[in-house]
């Protein structure tokens, strides 16, 4: 029989004093919604009203790009017109939410322009939980980087939170600086899907010190929204030539035409 030791008499203790704490913090900083900042009862959740806006993306959905379909047609593996026509350079795609003028644009928002960096705790939960089989197969995660110039301004990068936080949801390594971001391109916001995809042309390197954290490794590339694809294409392109095995891509959000 195992002698008791003093962290389980003190364990009763521990958690009651756990339990003040938190008291304590909500007196100070009371629990808000992420998105809309109305009271909720514990701290990182979601209203009610907001929870109800959010547009989850759930099976059926196009098998590369991740997108929904409108109609399930019970056929396993389908792939989207747009694949089809266009076949992206990463394998597949996996989105939390839909992105649209609701809840989602607010937590992207207050995450990428306004410093909310604790916001990355729940929205990697969620990232973990959309990209499962991506996540499964993964050797590592990558952040899609931002150029130098943009991070003095920004102070941080949003893809690179974000992955750190899925990295510590699932236990799968974080190669924060395997990709190199070494074009300072215009905003995508505007520009056509064929101007978005020439403007992140040669955007993306995979420096001699990241080549060996995706040398043969299946990578998930994690970004904050993807719209159009042109990012995500570019970046798998430098790390495919960099001699990674495979990319996949998560986002928390993506755009959907007319969705």
């Amino acid at each position: 029989m195992r002698a008791p030791r003093l962290t389980d008499a003190l364990g009763p203790f521990a958690a009651a004093a756990r339990r003040v704490a938190a008291g304590a913090l909500d007196l100070v900083y009371p629990p808000v919604c992420i998105a809309c900042r109305r009271a909720v009862a514990g701290h990182f959740a979601l209203c009610p009203a907001c929870w109800t806006k959010l547009r989850f993306i759930e099976r059926p959905y196009c098998e590369r790009l991740g997108a929904p379909f409108d109609v399930d047609l019970d056929q396993p593996g389908l792939l989207s017109p747009e694949a089809i026509a266009n076949p992206p350079v990463f394998s597949r795609a996996r989105s939390v939410v839909l992105f649209d003028d609701g809840p989602a644009r607010l937590i992207v928002h207050r995450l990428k322009y306004y410093d909310r960096l604790e916001l990355a705790r729940p929205v990697g939960k969620w990232m973990a939980r959309a990209g499962a089989e991506l996540l499964d197969e993964a050797d590592v995660i990558a952040p899609v980087p931002m150029h130098r110039l943009r991070l003095a301004a920004r102070r941080h990068n949003q893809a690179a939170v974000l992955a750190a936080a899925v990295s510590r949801e699932t236990g799968v390594p974080a190669a924060m600086r395997a990709l190199e971001r070494v074009k300072p391109t215009a905003p995508q916001v505007g520009l056509s899907r064929a101007r978005r995809a020439a403007n992140m042309q040669g955007a993306f390197r995979v420096a001699e010190e990241g080549r060996l954290a995706v040398l043969d490794r299946r990578v998930v590339l994690v970004d904050d929204v993807m719209t159009s694809g042109a990012t995500a294409n570019a970046a798998a392109r430098a790390l495919l030539r960099a001699g990674a095995r495979r990319i996949d891509v998560l986002t928390f959000a993506r755009v959907v035409t007319g969705a």
